[in-house]
């Protein structure tokens, strides 16, 4: 039987979080259960988190006595941001190319 629906693949959807060996986490479903609106949730704190941080980057890029140590941990929350609004952006942009289109 080829063309059927036992014949589509499936696709999941990237989560915001990884799993305990740091592989990503799918969830397969229509979107609109708890782990999907935990996952919306998560990803909107993400974001926000990421433009806070920014905000604070700017600030303490502006000051003129930085410690290396203030910038080296400015570096790590930039990079952890950054890698979370990533994989949103990867999860977000998937999900759009797998919408039926009108």
């Amino acid at each position: 039987m080829t063309g059927g629906a036992c014949d589509r693949v499936v696709a999941g959807r990237l989560l915001p979080w990884t799993g305990g060996d740091g592989k990503p986490c799918y969830l397969v479903g229509d979107g609109t259960g708890y782990v999907s609106r935990l996952a919306d949730e998560i990803e909107d704190v993400q974001i926000e988190m990421a433009d806070r941080l920014l905000g604070h980057a700017a600030e303490l890029l502006a000051e003129r006595r930085v410690t290396s140590e203030e910038l080296h941990y400015l570096a790590r929350r930039l990079s952890e941001s950054l890698r979370d609004v990533k994989r949103v952006a990867e999860s977000r942009g998937a999900r759009l190319a797998q919408a039926p289109r009108s």
